[in-house]
């Protein structure tokens, strides 16, 4: 079976010069997927956007409505940390509607991703942390009302803590968030999880390897979910401008392949979202992205 993914790169949206939003690392990774012959083209989708209906099972109705219009406050544009345009309204409605259709598929054939999400700075009422609407939370609330899971564990490995993830689902049994994060790293205020492991700036792959091992299997048990959603951020790598650790690329490759292969062993489907990623040069982190894929598509034709 072949990986399938799901990409928004279409929908860019205008930035201003020098800003440090990695936009161009979309259409890099949907590129190079195909390129590398991770998977044909034919299994790279272009998302719908979600509905409204969908995002209101996480969000404010005020919220969205305002952010769709063009009416935040310069506040709250700026917490986002995105000028406020069309593309970007239509950017965020795609890209979250991707991590809701591979969701879908992840649950009928084992695995899906979205080359893009892992927005988890996005709080029930308000954005920040170039995070609009937190398309794991809308994945999870949609397969939850349609009945299709009843648990989920959110499995997040981006070196920033979802402090929105966590928010939203602080009262709810029904989602286990676990995150292995920077400590020292933004967010500042930190919103406390299921389980949080904060790791000192400068960890490298051991280190790092051997606190996932021990940690990741007492998750799974724990939140006996029916689908695991996991971040693979791809700025815990060296050289991300943004996150102060020292993971390498073949580091990073063997998380996500722990990840995956825990999963497999007692049978949960897994969404893969990519997260933050912030290289210098770009490419870094489009590399570790691409790896994450590779590793997923051999997942999916194993499986």
């Amino acid at each position: 079976m072949s990986l399938h993914l799901w990409s928004s790169a279409a929908f860019s949206f205008p930035l201003p010069s020098g800003h440090r939003f990695p936009i161009t690392k979309y259409a890099m990774l949907r590129d190079a997927v195909v390129a590398e012959g991770i998977v044909p083209p034919e299994a790279v989708h272009e998302p719908a956007a979600v509905r409204r209906d969908d995002l209101l099972l996480v969000h404010t109705a005020d919220y969205v409505d305002r952010f769709t219009r063009g009416q935040l406050t310069r506040d709250e544009e700026r917490r986002i940390g995105l000028p406020w345009s069309e593309a970007l309204v239509e950017r965020s409605y795609r890209s979250t509607g991707g991590t809701c259709e591979a969701a879908r598929h992840a649950l009928r054939h084992g695995i899906a991703m979205n080359l893009s999400g892992g927005t988890h700075h996005a709080f029930a009422d308000h954005g920040e942390g170039f995070c609009v609407f937190n398309d794991v939370a809308v994945a999870i609330r949609t397969l939850q009302r349609d009945a299709h899971i009843a648990r989920a564990a959110i499995v997040d490995l981006d070196v920033h803590q979802g402090n929105g993830t966590h928010a939203i689902f602080a009262d709810d049994d029904s989602v286990y968030t676990f995150s292995m994060h920077g400590g020292r790293n933004y967010p500042f205020h930190k919103v406390a999880g299921r389980l949080d492991v904060e790791l000192d700036d400068g960890i490298s792959d051991d280190d790092y390897l051997a606190q996932l091992s021990a940690t990741l299997p007492r998750v799974l048990a724990d939140a006996r979910p029916d689908v695991v959603f996991y971040l693979a951020g791809a700025d815990p790598h060296e050289h991300d401008r943004l996150g102060r650790l020292r993971m390498t690329f073949d580091g990073l490759s063997r998380r996500d392949a722990l990840v995956l292969e825990q999963c497999r062993e007692v049978g949960f489907p897994v969404v893969v979202v990519i997260g933050g990623g912030y290289g210098q040069p770009i490419e870094d982190t489009v590399r570790v992205h691409v790896n994450t894929a590779r590793i997923a598509s051999r997942w999916a034709r194993s499986g």
